[in-house]
């Protein structure tokens, strides 16, 4: 999460100003709780605890859902941030200018998998599982999670670069892990990424993890599945494509035509690939991060000429004409 010093960071530092907040936040950075079991844990009121619930709400530090209890319903609490930076005037003019566009996991417009797969909502199952038929079901465009164990997705991203704007770094940040039947935390794959056409390379996830539940798994979502994966950054520059800085290929961003005005990512697992693992891809409300696919631009503008350059250019025209 992003601060700065403007009103609108307000309801954070607000809710930090709290010893009672601060160890709700500590309490929730081990599990999940609902109110009555906060209220016993700090010793206060589930009345009182609920007003210290809507400040970390408001601020965006917890998450909170209603669901069914042993006493009725409930309201659950999860934490929501990991990390938060505080941008100060001055450290803002060193930030790189960039475009922004999150994908959901289920907004993709094509697809061809193997079962085992499946897809789902942070609600429920998308149809059945291991049906590739219902990749193509309407729900589809809510799903936040899907699996499969061979085959590719492909989504379409708009290019909001403009003209005047010099692309440097384009950069996909994904949590993403194997798909194994059930759960394996030692299942290798071959998982090959595609900008537009272009292959940019292949990365192995080592395993399907599910020693442990995610932090965001919502409550209905069984213990023997997919709980979260690896956040991986694909980065393509004027220099090649890298993952989390470690060189994947020597594909630059002119071989990928990053002009386009939309770019189309395929992620797959291929039949001519040495591990055939499958792939996972969590989005919000699933895994450890609480993120759909995020594309980020880098660009920077064109400095604007000097005054001696601009004078030279003026004068030019009347050398010309005199000669």
């Amino acid at each position: 999460m992003n601060l700065d010093i403007s009103e609108k960071s307000l309801p954070f530092y607000e809710a930090l100003a709290s010893q009672v907040r601060l160890k709700i936040i500590r309490l929730l950075s081990k599990r999940p709780m609902n109110i009555r079991e906060l209220a016993e844990a700090v010793g206060l009121s589930s009345a009182i605890m609920t007003m210290h619930i809507k400040k970390l709400e408001k601020a965006g530090i917890i998450r909170t859902e209603m669901l069914p209890g042993k006493g009725g319903v409930q309201k659950l609490c999860t934490l929501q941030v990991e990390q938060a930076e505080i941008l100060f005037p001055a450290k803002q003019e060193n930030i790189r200018a960039f475009h922004e566009v999150d994908i959901s996991v289920g907004h993709y417009t094509d697809i061809a998998v193997e079962p085992t797969c499946g897809l789902a909502t942070a609600e429920r199952f998308i149809g059945e599982v291991d049906d590739p038929r219902y990749f193509l079901d309407a729900e589809r465009f809510h799903a936040k999670i899907l699996w499969f164990s061979e085959g590719f997705v492909e989504y379409k991203i708009p290019n909001f670069l403009l003209s005047t704007q010099n692309p440097e770094e384009l950069v996909f940040s994904m949590e993403i892990a194997s798909e194994a039947p059930l759960t394996n935390n030692f299942w290798p794959s071959d998982i090959t990424f595609y900008l537009n056409s272009v292959k940019l390379g292949t990365w192995t996830s080592p395993g399907d993890f599910g020693d442990r539940r995610g932090k965001y798994s919502p409550s209905w979502w069984p213990n023997v599945v997919n709980q979260y994966g690896l956040l991986k950054h694909l980065i393509v520059s004027n220099d090649g494509t890298f993952m989390d800085g470690n060189r994947m290929s020597d594909v630059t961003l002119e071989q990928v035509n990053v002009r386009d005005r939309q770019w189309t990512l395929r992620i797959a697992v291929e039949k001519e690939s040495e591990h055939i693992g499958g792939v996972t891809l969590f989005g919000k409300g699933f895994g450890n991060y609480n993120q759909d696919i995020v594309f980020r631009l880098y660009y920077n503008k064109p400095q604007a000429a000097e005054p001696e350059d601009e004078a030279e250019s003026a004068a030019q025209p009347e050398e010309n004409a005199t000669k």
